[in-house]
């Protein structure tokens, strides 16, 4: 990619939590540590099912003593409503926040072009909204939530307006998952899916819904399976085909954009192709699985 480029992320929306105990209140609730969502510092987090599967993974920030949490657009009144099931007495305001809209800048040296040090998380304020370096991984570039008339702010410091097919292409190429792009609602896991090692579990911190299973999978080795990027020869399959290697499943497809994708693949199988070689098939295409840079 030539210098920085800007995108409009429409799929992604923010709600904000205001009340003095809306940090204790949604301490209990998701899997990163509240605490340390702060005004120069963003976390990545999500909510699961009380048996631990995936529901919502969001950012989390604060701008003027409220926390915003930026989730998937489509899905926020969803998420929305199962916080609100579990207010019960807490002194909390939850609201649907449309007078900032989400940004994303990427290419290399986007947070030394915003003066922002290239740390997962860091913030800052901007325009009168909030701009960080992705919480997960620091080479996956900047989100901003700003608004309307903001984005012009991006533009003028060098950042040129691009697609979202730009930005998929450059989260794939990272193997950074989408929401529920990637992950299955109600059954996916979060170490499945890298959440342990781009910085979305605290283990540190108290008890929150899932915790159980998501700590249980962690100190039993009980990982099966990875998201993994993938590069794709032939036809594009579609999110969920199954993954096969000669007769055996290995997995299935998550999302993808031109020849770039993520798949679910079984460890053993990873391990297998490392070993002996062959060929992943999904459909009419061959996949070849790439090691992301936060996997070691």
């Amino acid at each position: 990619m030539d210098g920085l480029q800007h995108v409009t992320l429409a799929h992604r929306a923010l709600i904000a939590i205001g009340g003095e105990d809306r940090v204790a209140f949604l301490q209990g609730l998701v899997s990163n540590d509240v605490t340390r969502a702060a005004p120069a510092h963003v976390v990545w987090s999500a909510f699961l099912t009380p048996q631990g599967k995936f529901l919502h993974e969001f950012f989390l920030g604060d701008i003027d003593g409220e926390l915003f949490l930026e989730a998937e657009a489509e899905r926020r009144a969803d998420l929305m409503k199962r916080l609100g099931m579990y207010r019960l007495r807490s002194k909390v305001a939850i609201r649907a926040v449309d007078d900032l809209a989400v940004h994303a800048v990427i290419g290399t040296g986007a947070a030394r072009a915003f003066d922002l040090p290239a740390e997962p998380g860091a913030a800052r304020p901007l325009a009168g909204g909030r701009l960080f370096v992705d919480p997960r991984l620091a080479a996956g570039g900047l989100r901003a939530w700003l608004p309307p008339a903001a984005a012009a702010t991006l533009r003028e410091a060098g950042a040129a307006e691009a697609d979202a097919g730009a930005w998929d292409r450059w989260r794939l190429t990272l193997g950074l998952p989408d929401g529920s792009r990637d992950l299955v609602v109600e059954k996916s896991i979060l170490l499945e899916n890298g959440f342990d090692e781009m910085h979305g579990v605290d283990w540190k911190k108290g008890c929150y819904m899932g915790q159980e299973l998501t700590a249980r999978t962690r100190y039993r080795g009980l990982v099966k399976k990875r998201l993994t990027p993938v590069s794709i020869d032939g036809p594009a399959p579609e999110p969920g085909s199954p993954v096969m290697l000669g007769e055996n499943e290995a997995g299935e497809m998550r999302s993808h954009a031109g020849d770039l994708g993520l798949a679910l693949l079984r460890l053993e199988i990873l391990e297998q192709l490392a070993a002996d070689g062959g060929n992943l098939r999904a459909g009419e295409a061959v996949l070849t699985p790439r090691q992301p840079a936060w996997l070691a």
